[in-house]
């Protein structure tokens, strides 16, 4: 079973470093200290897939060399997630077709008000192009690939995460609905944002993620969504327990761990 998976971006919705701040983080010279907004790609079996397109999609798709993709999956409607999907026309024109977007019901309206311009009846000319494609917490497949998406909160708004292969990827979460933890069993990668040490109203903070990673067991796990409160890299990852690691931006994962 071939799987990549590459974080393309592993910060929140402000980036790291943060415009005005200048706290250690937000000054540091470590590479891993740079964080765009968070997304990932992942192929699996041949598949090519994007989880959220947010701002920072053209600069991330660039510097990490993705030519071509099949399709892209989004977890909810915020901006830090949706904003780039402008950008999608680089794929019309490569593909000669729409770029299939799978979401929620809700998350397509809030993408048909964000982009109006690409539903208009008379379209101007070179707009995006998208394939709407409505999911809900059943499974369903691209091709020959089964997505299993998981459901969590996000405070108030329910979000979904996603199942590929051995991988899920959970974003902007702080709840898992006790249900869903059937479908996080034998995982060999699990992401899981964690946006800082303190409680937060509508993320895990640090020692709730590793609690949720300990509890689901798989042989990898990853936090993304930080935030410069988190503080610097290279100390944090040094009391992580075994097993359980800050990403990245740029941190490619090839196979299983």
């Amino acid at each position: 079973m071939a799987t990549k998976i590459i974080f393309l971006g592993t910060g929140t919705s402000q980036g790291v470093p943060v415009i005005g701040c200048f706290c250690d983080v937000c000054k540091s010279s470590d590479p891993r200290d740079k964080r765009l907004r968070a997304s990932v790609y992942i192929e699996h079996n041949g598949l090519r897939l994007l989880i959220d397109a947010g701002p920072d999609f053209r600069q991330q798709l660039l510097r990490a060399q993705i030519n071509n993709i099949d399709a892209i999956l989004l977890t909810h409607e915020h901006r830090d997630h949706i904003a780039g999907l402008d950008d999608v026309r680089a794929f019309n024109y490569i593909n000669k077709r729409a770029v299939d977007l799978y979401a929620e019901e809700r998350v397509h309206r809030a993408i048909k008000h964000e982009f109006d311009y690409a539903f208009e009846e008379n379209k101007y000319p070179g707009i995006p192009e998208f394939s709407l494609h409505t999911i809900d917490e059943k499974p369903f497949k691209i091709g020959s690939v089964e997505i299993i998406p998981i459901r969590v909160r996000h405070a108030r708004l329910p979000v979904l995460g996603y199942r590929i292969g051995d991988i899920a990827y959970i974003t902007d979460a702080n709840h898992i609905e006790k249900r869903e933890f059937t479908k996080l069993s034998g995982l060999s990668l699990l992401v899981i944002n964690a946006v800082r040490h303190k409680p937060h109203i509508s993320h895990f903070n640090l020692g709730e993620a590793v609690a949720i990673a300990q509890r689901v067991v798989a042989k990898q796990t990853y936090m993304t969504h930080i935030s410069h409160q988190m503080g610097l890299h290279a100390i944090v990852e040094k009391e992580l327990p075994s097993g359980i690691a800050l990403a990245f931006d740029r941190l490619t994962v090839n196979g299983c761990p």
